[in-house]
């Protein structure tokens, strides 16, 4: 006889592979090939994934804040198809102002000036189904090893004068 516990557990076992599917933004042989190549990289809750090769000094980077970085990006196969790599003409964005793909404005934030990192980004926080151009094919898994050379926190807004105080009439 079939009882309710045995439904449950089946019902759990059919149902675990979707969920771990649904959350996991690799394709299984992405997957299989990023766990083999990195296998202490860090997973965020967004899939993304990341190594500290060199801790950095001063405070992580934070949306606002002008980053000068040297990288070099390749797809998952390890063909590079783009890169900085001049110390004189690092590139130069705000974090945190979709001025570059969503797994650069996620990941970032990990590092500190001086510090080095290698940054795993699922497609949909890359180039997603589009890709770009002829060098990034559609649904690609990227890999970027980033160089943060220099950090300037985004400014302060001034902080508004209040207004005057009106004198009580007598």
């Amino acid at each position: 006889m079939f009882s309710l516990r045995h439904f449950s557990a089946a019902l759990v076992l059919a149902i675990l592979p979707s969920v771990h599917a649904q959350q996991e933004k690799l394709p299984p042989a992405d997957l299989a090939i990023v766990e083999k190549q990195w296998p202490t990289a860090k997973k965020t809750s967004t899939c993304l994934r990341y190594v500290i090769l060199k801790e950095g000094e001063g405070p992580t980077a934070k949306p606002g804040d002008l980053l000068s970085v040297l990288y070099r990006g390749a797809i998952l196969n390890g063909k590079v198809f783009d890169e900085a790599e001049d110390p004189a003409h690092p590139f130069t964005f705000r974090l945190g102002r979709n001025q570059v793909i969503q797994g650069w404005d996620q990941g970032l934030g990990f590092l500190r000036r001086g510090g080095k990192m290698l940054l795993i980004i699922p497609s949909e926080l890359g180039y997603g189904t589009r890709g770009s151009g002829p060098t990034i094919p559609p649904n690609s898994t990227l890999v970027f090893e980033i160089d943060l050379v220099d950090l300037k926190p985004e400014a302060p807004l001034p902080l508004a004068e209040p207004p005057p105080v009106k004198a009580k009439k007598s």
